[in-house]
């Protein structure tokens, strides 16, 4: 009897475990939630600029439809799911893959889509650079048949805009095209059952040297050191041909290249390239776009056009050590000015024959669409929201009272405001000392404050505070109501022109 009670005792004691979020993962807290909410709205009211509309697909697919759909990096990153006893799942890896499927599904043959909703990777997080396991993407994608290009041009616009909007500072659209890279690499002597390895090699050039990617593919991939060195003359095009000072006079360099013109697929591939910058001359966003010949996203559905969006390098002073989220007490030191490169924000291109995979008859939907990586982008807001205030609340007036007794007439007013559609709070204590509720209003960004006390009652007046420059006025009960609204507009105007 002792002994069972002793493992009865020993099962109800309390296991020792560190609590934290899972490996790349995080919470986020109020200012956060705030900022991200911003963000999305400043994506969601560009989508609609657009016309687009919005689907939702579930968080996780059949494996069949993930597999083979993500390169030869891409596809080691996917997160399998424990089979339950029936069907062999995985979590998305992405959002495209099941719009396609989706397409393929319900014999969808044009729409204008976004979605925005988490995707999964197994990856190693690295959450200083806004890399998670768990994180949101936010996709944009017209799917028909069209005149050549003109969606591809419409995706690089909307890039633009959302970055523009954001004020995220200088960043560039690099360029480039499926069909060219597939001339390059059989002019090159690149064999086709290799294209894709060759591609996850070439894509890392933005990261790592070319010594070392070309290490990288005799050594380890066994292509022939004289295929790699013919390689490097196209790829690194950009860097090598100084005399190309824009993206169309590189590709007229290229041109005339009589082995690269010989190939039908480089050759077509620069037409597109020329026809799609010209298009982005006249939507207004040429100079932000960049011809890179080394941009070969590794993903195995692409078809035409490549694009993907880089933020160049964010600079931040920091006072403070830097505690990276989900790693409780792990702390690092930065350096006083600190270079914050947050890598790719954007990326996408054409798939036109992704949705065919899907289709019983094989029958494709040309696809074109751009997806933002948009945890990197609140990183960077967040950073730049570190030294201002972040309004958490939308809260807009607060019910305040100097003298005792006023519990009643604040529960009153606030009625009316609510009533009126104002945003509105009050102190739920019936006698807070008024610095409090200054102190609260100005840590919480609310504009206006209401001081209510029996003096100004009894003459049918309350007064209006400015928080931030703290002037008051007094105003008719009666005509409360329009008063506020009219000093929150001026509040709206001054706002707006304090972000030009």
């Amino acid at each position: 009897m002792l002994e069972k009670k002793a493992l009865l005792a020993a099962d109800e004691a309390p296991t020792k475990f560190q609590l934290k979020v899972p490996k790349g993962t995080r919470d986020f807290g109020p200012k956060s939630m705030a900022i991200r909410e911003s963000v999305i709205k400043t994506v969601i009211d560009c989508f609609k600029r657009h016309g687009a509309e919005t689907i939702e697909t579930p968080v996780f697919e059949l494996k069949d439809v993930l597999l083979g759909k993500y390169g030869e990096e891409g596809g080691k990153l996917v997160f399998d799911l424990a089979d339950q006893g029936g069907e062999l799942l995985s979590m998305r890896y992405d959002l495209t893959v099941p719009f396609a499927r989706y397409l393929a599904m319900n014999k969808v043959a044009k729409m204008k889509r976004y979605q925005i909703a988490k995707v999964y990777r197994r990856d190693q997080p690295v959450m200083t650079r806004g890399r998670y396991r768990e994180f949101y993407q936010c996709d944009f994608d017209i799917a028909g048949q069209y005149d050549p290009l003109i969606p591809d041009a419409e995706c690089l616009k909307i890039v633009d805009e959302i970055l523009s909007s954001l004020g995220l500072g200088d960043f560039e659209m690099k360029l480039n095209h499926r069909l060219l890279l597939d001339g390059m690499f059989a002019v090159c002597g690149v064999e086709a059952a290799q294209f894709k390895t060759v591609c996850s090699s070439v894509d890392k050039l933005d990261k790592v040297e070319w010594a070392d990617i070309r290490n990288e593919l005799i050594k380890e991939k066994g292509i022939s050191a004289a295929v790699v060195d013919n390689l490097e003359e196209y790829v690194r095009a950009r860097e090598l041909r100084t005399s190309c000072s824009t993206s169309q006079q590189l590709i007229d360099s290229l041109k005339t290249d009589e082995r690269l013109m010989a190939n039908q697929s480089a050759k077509k591939g620069l037409e597109e390239l020329t026809t799609l910058i010209s298009y982005c001359e006249l939507f207004g966003i040429a100079e932000r776009v960049a011809f890179d010949p080394s941009l070969a996203r590794g993903l195995d559905y692409y078809t035409g056009s490549i694009f993907e969006t880089v933020v160049k390098d964010f600079s931040r002073r920091v006072s403070n050590h830097v505690v990276a989220p989900g790693k409780p007490g792990d702390t690092t030191e930065p350096t006083e000015d600190e270079n914050v490169g947050v890598g790719s924000v954007a990326a996408g291109g054409r798939y036109d024959k992704l949705v065919g995979m899907f289709d019983s008859k094989g029958a494709d939907v040309p696809c074109v669409g751009v997806s933002l990586g948009i945890e990197r982008i609140f990183s960077i807001m967040e950073l730049k929201a570190q030294l201002a205030t972040v309004r958490t609340s939308e809260t807009e007036v607060y019910v305040a009272s100097p003298t005792k007794g006023q519990l009643q007439d604040r529960m009153k007013l606030c009625r009316t405001l609510w009533d009126a559609n104002i945003k509105t709070e009050m102190p739920y204590k019936a006698n807070e000392k008024m610095l409090n509720q200054m102190q609260y209003c100005e840590q919480r960004g609310i504009p206006l404050a209401i001081i209510v006390a029996d003096s100004e009652l009894q003459r049918g007046v309350v007064k209006i505070r400015n928080v931030v420059s703290r002037q008051e006025e007094e105003v008719p009960l009666v005509e409360l109501v329009e008063a506020v609204r009219s000093r929150l507009l001026q509040w709206r105007i001054d706002d707006v022109r304090s972000q030009l």
